[in-house]
Order: structure tokens, then sequence, then C-alpha cells
């Protein structure tokens, strides 16, 4: 029990200092930063899975699934973003 609460509170605090730094990045910068945070998303999918895998009871591993799926949606779409963003400066016709 003393585990879950761990992951819970890990999980709510990760989730607000995302979304509160996120809110602060100019959307001049958000492109260019977010290549930059695909490794530590990685990291973030890693440390979802040793969470989910210790974690006791169902409610637990359902918030540790959850915490894996959303962290490699992060991941999926950094890596999307990232490669529009450098085919904008290929060249036409290549």
């Amino acid at each position: 029990m003393e585990i879950l609460i761990l992951l819970l509170f890990v999980f709510v605090l990760a989730a607000f200092l995302g979304f509160e730094l996120i809110q602060k990045v100019p959307s001049q910068l958000h492109t260019p930063l977010m290549s930059g945070s695909n490794a530590i998303s990685g990291i973030t999918v890693v440390g979802a899975m040793i969470a989910a895998g210790v974690a006791e009871g169902e409610f637990g591993k359902w918030l540790g699934f959850a915490a894996i799926v959303l962290a490699m949606i992060n991941v999926v779409g950094g890596y999307l973003v990232t490669d529009r963003m450098l085919g904008m400066f290929k060249k036409k016709g290549k």
C-alpha cells in the first residue's frame, strides 16, 4: 500500500511539473526543445516500466501501465514533430 501511495504521488507530481514547464515555453522554442526532451522521455518510459513492475495490486499495475502508454505517446509524438521540423529544411525535389 505504501508503494502505491508513493507511485501515485510521483505520477501526480510529474504531471503537474510537466504541465507547468510546457506552459512556460514560448511556441517558437517548443519544437527544438521537443527533440532534446525525447531522451528524457525515454528515461520516463524506463521508470514507468520499473514502477509498473514493482507495483502491488491491480490499481498500481494499471497506473504503471497508463504511465508507460502516456510516456510512449510522448516519445513517438516528439520524434514525429522533430522529423516534420527537419523536413522543412530539406530542399524541394529531394
